[in-house]
């Protein structure tokens, strides 16, 4: 591994991504981020499976920045799957997400999220939001050791 800290952001819209992306160099966080698009290419990349099959799994992201409202696997089931797998469990997982149902904020704390934050809309609120973002879960965040010896 390069011993950068990566980011796994699971984003559909591409917008959001672009910008995400923008406001994470403008802050200067120079951390790998790992774009999955839906839901299934999330878990294909935690598990090194699919089009990620052979990735070494034991080196897992940072970080998981998740969107809810995802195709093909939602946030919610991706979120389920990383905490029933020995491997990915204890991953600092954060929602970010322009859902304002309060079934979501629930069930994501339910299922085991560290973090539920809606997207603001204004972009100087988005940046600052990602900006302190980038600094407690890369910076300031002590992060759970890495799982060996996991199938």
């Amino acid at each position: 591994m390069n011993g950068r800290k990566k980011i796994l952001l699971v984003e559909d819209n591409a917008d959001d991504v672009a910008l995400t992306l923008r406001v994470l160099k403008i802050h200067n966080v120079a951390n790998e981020v790992v774009e999955a698009h839906d839901g299934v290419e999330a878990l294909d990349y935690l598990f090194g499976t699919g089009a990620h099959a052979g990735r070494d799994h034991s080196q897992q992201p940072q970080v998981i920045l998740l969107d809810l409202k995802l195709p093909k696997v939602d946030g919610l089931e991706v979120l389920r799957r990383v905490r029933n797998d020995p491997r990915t469990r204890l991953l600092p997982v954060v929602i970010l997400t322009s859902s304002k149902e309060e079934k979501d904020l629930v069930n994501g704390y339910a299922l085991g999220a560290n973090s539920y934050i809606r997207k603001p809309v204004d972009f100087s609120k988005f940046t600052e939001s990602i900006r302190q973002l980038g600094l407690y879960w890369l910076v300031l965040n002590e992060p759970p050791p890495a799982i060996t010896g996991m199938p």
